[in-house]
């Protein structure tokens, strides 16, 4: 069964310096939570998150509620640097980079573990057995129980697959009823369309295969279709806007509980990451599973026409 995940990037603050403050820390604490209230137990982090500063007002929180870390799921990811004034933006998921990065990510959230480590983005300068030596010696050392990847196609979760002794846990995607490639890409296959798909053929069905978790980044597009419609979005936007709202009020559910009961309602078992800081709208995703088991087909696909601008081909 498919679940929600709470998405920790909106915590600690904005994305300058590197001082946590009491507000900053009291705002996590809301959205952590509401996240809880709403039945998430997954949190999802990354080390370059506010610069750090994510993490670091999460271990606070932990340190506000004692037992809590017993409760819950910490998962984070590690492979990309953010630009300086001196420094290029890059990825590096050389094996020196991956254990140092993951034991600093201990350090920011004060825990002895996280209970699954991902590979934050593909870098082509990855040497997959290196690679895979370094996240088997986290997992051998008790410092990480799972890992996982983020934005790998299927080929290469195989390649990286290849050299680890341990199944790859969770693949983290950008998908929602907005980012939808992953539909298109199958519902196109032998049309005109095909090769215009925007996401990695087979992935989804690679991920189902091997028992890889699926989970969506993104999820609710920025609130696009749920009350943040932008002011130049087009027609479909607009439209799809008005069908979430209509669909809500038929299911007794909220806008955000239709966006991600779309996504969840797909057979690879998605799993929506909540981005939101706002302490409503977390509440307002709690429902999702719910409306994913009793929205029907035809109103699934009602919101894929809806979104896409046309029919299916």
């Amino acid at each position: 069964m498919s679940e929600l995940v709470y998405g920790c990037m909106g915590l600690g603050g904005d994305w300058d310096g590197e001082e946590v403050t009491v507000d900053a820390v009291d705002a996590a604490e809301r959205a952590v939570l509401a996240a809880l209230d709403a039945g998430m137990t997954t949190f999802d982090h990354a080390d370059i998150y506010r610069r750090g500063k994510a993490e670091r007002a999460f271990g606070l929180v932990l340190q506000r509620h004692p037992g809590l870390r017993d409760r819950i799921r910490i998962q984070t990811k590690v492979g990309i640097t953010l630009p300086t004034d001196d420094v290029v933006g890059h990825y590096d998921l050389s094996g020196e980079a991956i254990r140092g990065r993951a034991r600093a990510c201990l350090e920011r959230l004060g825990v002895d573990h996280v209970d699954t480590l991902l590979l934050h983005r593909p870098d082509p300068l990855m040497e997959p057995q290196d690679a895979a030596d370094a996240l088997q010696e986290l997992v051998g050392e008790g410092l990480v129980g799972a890992v996982g990847v983020s934005n790998f196609s299927a080929a290469q979760m195989r390649s990286l697959q290849r050299h680890l002794d341990l199944p790859l846990a969770v693949n983290q995607l950008e998908l929602s009823l907005h980012h939808r490639g992953f539909v298109e890409e199958g519902i196109c296959v032998n049309t005109a369309a095909s090769t215009s798909a925007p996401f990695p053929e087979g992935t989804l069905e690679h991920c189902r295969e091997q028992g890889v978790q699926v989970q969506a980044w993104g999820s609710l597009a920025q609130g696009r279709y749920s009350g943040r419609l932008p002011d130049d979005a087009e027609g479909a936007d607009r439209r799809t806007a008005r069908l979430v709202a209509r669909l809500a009020e038929e299911l007794g559910a909220t806008r955000e509980e239709v966006v991600l009961g779309w996504l969840m309602k797909h057979p690879a078992r998605i799993a929506p990451v909540v981005g939101s800081t706002d302490p409503d709208r977390i509440l307002a995703c709690a429902g999702a599973q719910r409306v994913a088991a009793s929205m029907s087909r035809e109103q699934w696909y009602a919101l894929l026409t809806s979104a896409r601008g046309a029919g299916v081909p």
